[in-house]
């Protein structure tokens, strides 16, 4: 699989996602079958987009509603489920995914996948199944530690990976290329929704672009708050912030303009009572 964006006609995004190209026989008389998988609250508004600008010979189908998804996420993940499968999860290269019998359930896609930086699989089936991957799971995995978790806990990990969470960091203003993501914007293969902005603003170059930030403090830079040079003068918004747990320092990200992007420039956070210090950092704040 890979990771995309789409992209819309003003150099924004309307949604990260990721890309399946499925086996053939999920095609019918030689037809390639894919599967994109969404943010769970774009859903709606990513099929309207896809349908607006959908000029092709294809077949839409909408299983979001039918699909259940568990994110199975840490470095001792393979042996902890490998008993629920036949299939060899060692073999299974990062982005990439097999299909096959999980928990005694069929036709289950086990993805090399997760947002999280930490390895591990996420699993998809049929809503009627996922209650029983579930339990299955925190059967094989609870007395090894394997505990569930929300999506707060995840918040912390991408964060220190420097991905991207939609909503926050990428929205339909910000531009792949000023995110960061220019490894997934290939403006030399072929046509695409918004590829003669992002055209010019390769030529010209971006004003802003995504920072990695260290707070040279214990509070945590939250979403929203200002970011301002040494002068304190507004020069950017934090987009996101967390106390990196591996790390145990405050950490966040914020579009600066790029002369104030680079690596060890200092900075200050306006934290409504005062402004601390901080500084520009490398994405990822953890390097594996």
């Amino acid at each position: 699989m890979q990771y995309s964006c789409l992209p819309n006609k003003s150099c924004g995004i309307v949604d990260d996602l990721l890309v399946y190209r499925l086996q053939e026989d999920h095609c019918a008389d030689g037809e390639r079958s894919y599967m994109l998988v969404v943010n769970a609250s774009n859903i709606e508004k990513d099929w309207d987009w896809i349908m607006a600008n959908h000029h092709f010979d294809a077949r839409m189908i909408n299983i979001s509603d039918q699909t259940g998804l568990i994110a199975v996420q840490g470095p001792a993940v393979f042996h902890l489920i490998q008993s629920l499968t036949d299939i060899n999860l060692s073999e299974i290269p990062y982005y990439h995914f097999r299909e096959g019998v999980f928990a005694g359930v069929e036709n289950v896609i086990i993805s090399a996948t997760g947002y999280t930086g930490a390895g591990g699989f996420e699993l998809y089936c049929g809503n009627e199944n996922i209650g029983h991957l579930w339990d299955e799971v925190l059967r094989v995995g609870g007395s090894s530690g394997l505990i569930p978790v929300g999506l707060g806990a995840r918040d912390t990990l991408r964060l220190e990976m420097g991905f991207c969470l939609y909503g926050n960091d990428i929205d339909d203003q910000t531009s792949p290329l000023e995110a960061g993501l220019g490894w997934i914007t290939k403006l030399n293969k072929g046509d695409f929704i918004g590829k003669d902005w992002l055209m010019v603003q390769k030529t010209n170059g971006v004003q802003k672009k995504l920072c990695g930030i260290v707070v040279d403090d214990r509070r945590v830079p939250r979403h929203g708050y200002t970011v301002c040079d040494e002068s304190e003068q507004e020069i950017g918004v934090i987009t996101s912030g967390t106390q990196s747990p591996t790390l145990n320092i405050p950490i966040g990200m914020a579009y600066l303009p790029v002369s104030h992007s680079k690596i060890g420039q200092k900075i200050k956070i306006n934290m409504g009572s005062k402004f601390i210090d901080a500084h520009v950092v490398n994405i990822p704040f953890l390097k594996k």
